[in-house]
């Protein structure tokens, strides 16, 4: 039992000795923020909360240097799809020396836990933070049923 024990635990320091001469060679492979987007590579899309009160769910969507003409917003039953592009901001007559914040799409969908009244349907975009709230469909809502 003991050599089985000692044949794993050189499995694994050759894993940490493999990991970090990669950390060595590529210091930021695998940290957030290493990809030059506003999004995170994983979700596809922009970050967002979602909150539950009960008679309706709000939703907080970050959205920085999206205008609202160029933000789009879907809702069907329980099904959400916000997509949405960032748009060149040089100053005409001028040429980029340097371009960091470039243009950029993005489509996210969320399945939410409940239908949503898609009439409704309330959006504000401020400081980049869209938020959107939707009141639950009239069959989605909770109901309190008394005992006869």
């Amino acid at each position: 039992m003991g050599t089985r024990w000692s044949e794993f635990e050189r499995m694994f320091n050759t894993m940490d000795l493999l990991q970090n001469r990669m950390n060595r060679l590529y210091p930021g492979l695998g940290r957030t923020g290493v990809f030059p987007s506003i999004w995170d590579v994983s979700q596809g899309g922009p970050r967002a909360n979602l909150y539950d009160s009960g008679d309706h769910l709000k939703m907080l969507i970050e959205v920085p240097g999206i205008a609202k003409e160029d933000l789009n917003i879907k809702v069907q039953g329980n099904y959400l799809e916000i997509s949405g592009s960032r748009k060149s901001d040089a100053p005409e007559g001028y040429s980029a020396q340097r371009v960091e914040r470039g243009t950029t799409e993005f489509t996210r969908s969320v399945t939410l836990p409940s239908d949503v009244d898609t009439n409704k349907v309330e959006a504000h975009l401020t400081n980049g933070i869209l938020t959107l709230k939707l009141p639950k469909a009239e069959t989605a809502k909770p109901k309190q049923i008394s005992i006869g």
